[in-house]
């Protein structure tokens, strides 16, 4: 007699249960995502301990027929697929019909239906799989679906359930996805009669985030929209201020269906390079839609993973529209909470910034002179604009240059001479240099070969789109049109502005080539403030028309430090000079193993270490350009970063050593400035690409407004 047979039926629908029905949160899940299906504008779910004792979901959307009321609770039974061609184009959140028989096996359900409005329904009651009542009764329109004493069959599972808290936790986060998913819907959630949440269902995402989030959070996001020929987000994002802890605060939801996918939040992250602290995470609610065919929700029994067949092209879609929806704004964190009177109740507002940056009065080079030499590093040198042909091929991506408004020359100090350097070899000024302003000099900046696109912060090659060479030499000869003219012939300047220069290799496309992005987006400018003084030897304290801002000096150094470090170690084989003295460095005999295997990885930065035999290695050349004093430090940490990574990217490697640097060079806390020096480094601050965070995503800038200060001073009630 054979050994293979055909599992009883009662048994293979507890077998699915385990893979569908985790815990109490999967039924939850489940039934709401039947209740959206079913075209309901009203979903209230009530549980008691956490689930476990019982769950009930009730809607007012098509019902079930009588007729179909016992179909439904049969394996594979559903109304969502025909044939197999529906499968690649699935637009409901549920379609196996696996999740009622599932539930019916490990549970006692109760259902009541009714798909008409004369009151006529179907009651239907089965207890671990086995149906017993199945009669009419009077229902209304819409399914009141009961699940009691879930897992009360399955004593094994349920020994593995949580706390009551744990669980309702779990129930809690599914709840509140949904609602942010289907903000059309008015939900309700009570856990034995609390009201935990209540959304009013009337389409506007916005207060559903001040349902879930709470008001303060609703006020401190922003608009997300965009758009392209395969796909369309849409959606909140919040200011880097109210940034999380963890990455639940990050939603992402695909044409109605909340997933769960590591490479969007991914996407998500980088676009917020250095606007959050380490281990903070921002709070976002994405709405992507795109046509069925180009996401696969069969992947998992929870379909809370899916697969996109232009995954490539999605995250970098994501990844620049919130990138362009962060430049928009000034990132200045408000000190206090700002409110006003408006009848009975107070309404917290936002504080608007509309600020024309004049030209910054350089001082004469006479004056310069009388500088500090302690705070010589804020002085880095001018860098012009230089199109795709100045990158090496192995850059993936640089941060802009700075505005072309004013050409700056500058003087540089002399410097120690290590070795012989030829006129062939003559770099550029380093950061300690002065500022001169040569007042009877004007020079025709560089112009680009193409227009300026939208500015990116470092993308890793991981994440970047493979084009076919085809479209991406088309849609390249047109973006380089030739510079307009003025009246005299020549070259027209540059607007003031912060752009980007991309790599246009097949790595890294900008936005233009990628999905027609025209336009560049107005950028506001960084308000124009003026020095009152120093507070502590630590912050700067400023003020203009609309109120008082304090600087974090630090912060303010190093983000210009980095901007310049991260442009230089773009092109470091323009930078490096040969030691008369090498630098010995010493590890450990595993480090020394795996480190030779990655020396070239610092060639790339433009440092020079090669074996020295045993645990020895040293260094024969570096920039130039590294912090004075600071540089053995510096390159002991970014050996141990090498040594850290599983699989170095050069866009990191290139963060990280900037990030380094930049940090070294800075001048640091209780240090006192000169008046001179603190408008210098306000007023590099301000030509900076993102000069609102530091290279670490503290704030550099806290403001505080007129109103603010009126309110403490009780000058306004």
């Amino acid at each position: 007699m054979g050994q293979i047979r055909v599992l009883d039926e009662h048994i293979a629908n507890q077998i699915a249960a385990g893979e569908v029905v985790e815990r109490p949160a999967s039924v939850v899940k489940e039934l709401v995502e039947n209740a959206i299906d079913a075209q309901s504008s009203r979903i209230d779910v009530h549980i008691g301990e956490g689930g476990l004792e019982y769950i009930r979901v009730q809607d007012n959307g098509q019902g079930i027929a009588a007729d179909d009321c016992e179909t439904a609770f049969y394996r594979h039974a559903t109304s969502k697929l025909v044939d197999d061609r529906d499968l690649y184009q699935i637009t409901s959140l549920g379609f196996r019909g696996e999740a009622l028989p599932s539930i019916a096996a490990v549970s006692k359900v109760e259902l009541l239906s009714s798909a008409t409005d004369d009151g006529a329904g179907r009651r239907l009651l089965i207890e671990g799989g086995t149906l017993k009542v199945n009669e009419d009764e009077a229902a209304p329109r819409g399914t009141d679906f009961r699940v009691n004493s879930l897992f009360y069959n399955t004593p094994a599972r349920l020994k593995y359930m949580k706390t009551v808290q744990t669980e309702l936790g779990h129930i809690s986060d599914v709840m509140y996805r949904m609602s942010l998913a289907h903000p059309e819907i008015a939900f309700t959630f009570r856990h034995n009669g609390n009201l935990l949440l209540q959304t009013p269902g009337t389409g506007d995402m916005l207060q559903v985030i001040a349902a879930v989030y709470g008001t303060s959070a609703a006020k401190m996001v922003l608009p997300l929209e965009g758009e392209n020929l395969d796909y369309q987000i849409g959606g909140y994002i919040g200011r880097p201020e109210i940034a999380k802890s963890s990455r639940n605060a990050m939603s992402i939801v695909v044409n109605g269906r909340y997933i769960r996918n590591y490479a969007v939040n991914q996407a998500i992250l980088r676009a917020y390079h250095t606007l959050l602290p380490i281990n903070r995470y921002p709070l976002a609610v994405l709405q992507l839609t795109m046509h069925p065919s180009l996401v696969d929700v069969n992947v998992h029994p929870s379909k809370m993973e899916v697969r996109f067949s232009k995954e490539a092209e999605l995250m970098l879609f994501v990844e620049e529209a919130i990138r362009q929806t962060l430049r928009k704004e000034i990132l200045i964190p408000h000190a206090t909470k700002q409110t006003i009177k408006r009848g009975n109740s107070e309404s917290i507002i936002q504080e608007q910034f509309n600020f024309s940056k004049a030209p910054v009065e350089y001082l004469e080079p006479e004056k310069t002179n009388q500088l500090s030499t302690e705070l010589g590093d804020l002085d880095a040198p001018y860098i012009p604009p230089f199109t795709d042909a100045d990158l090496p091929p192995e850059s993936t991506t640089h941060l802009p240059a700075v505005s072309n408004e004013q050409q700056i020359t500058y003087k540089k100090k002399e410097q120690p001479i290590t070795s012989p350097v030829t006129e062939a070899q003559k770099v550029p000024a380093s950061p300690n240099d002065s500022i001169t302003q040569p007042k009877d000099v004007q020079s025709d900046p560089v112009q680009p070969s193409h227009p300026l696109p939208a500015y990116t912060a470092p993308v890793h090659a991981e994440s970047a789109p493979q084009i076919q060479e085809q479209s991406q030499t088309a849609q390249y000869a047109k973006s380089t049109a030739a510079p307009s003219k003025n009246t005299s012939g020549s070259s027209s300047r540059l607007p003031q502005q912060r752009g980007n220069y991309n790599n246009t290799n097949q790595r890294l496309f900008n936005a233009e080539m990628l999905y027609g992005t025209a336009e560049e987006p107005e950028i506001p400018q960084f308000p124009d403030m003026n020095l009152i003084g120093q507070h502590h030897g630590t912050y700067l304290v400023a003020q203009n028309d609309e109120g008082l801002f304090l600087i974090d000096q630090h912060a303010a150094h190093e983000r210009i430090n980095y901007e310049f470090y991260y442009e230089k170690f773009g092109r470091p084989e323009e930078v490096s000079q040969e030691l008369l003295l090498p630098i010995t460095l010493e590890f450990t005999l595993a480090e020394a193993n795996k480190l030779k295997d990655r020396l070239h990885w610092f060639e790339r930065v433009g440092v020079y270490l090669e074996h020295f035999g045993g645990q020895t290695f040293r260094v024969t050349a570096y920039p130039y350009w590294l912090p004075k004093g600071e540089e053995q430090q510096v390159i002991e940490e970014m050996a141990e970063w090498v040594l850290s990574e599983r699989a170095i990217d050069l866009a990191k490697l290139r963060e990280q050593a900037s990030t380094l640097c930049s940090c070294k060079a800075s001048i640091k806390a209780n240090q006192k400035l000169t008046e001179a020096e603190a408008q210098s480094l306000l007023d590099r601050l301000a030509t900076c690409r993102q000069p609102y965070t530091c290279p670490h995503g503290r704030p550099i800038v806290v403001s505080f407004s007129s109103y603010d200060l009126e309110k403490m001073f009780k000058r306004v009630m």
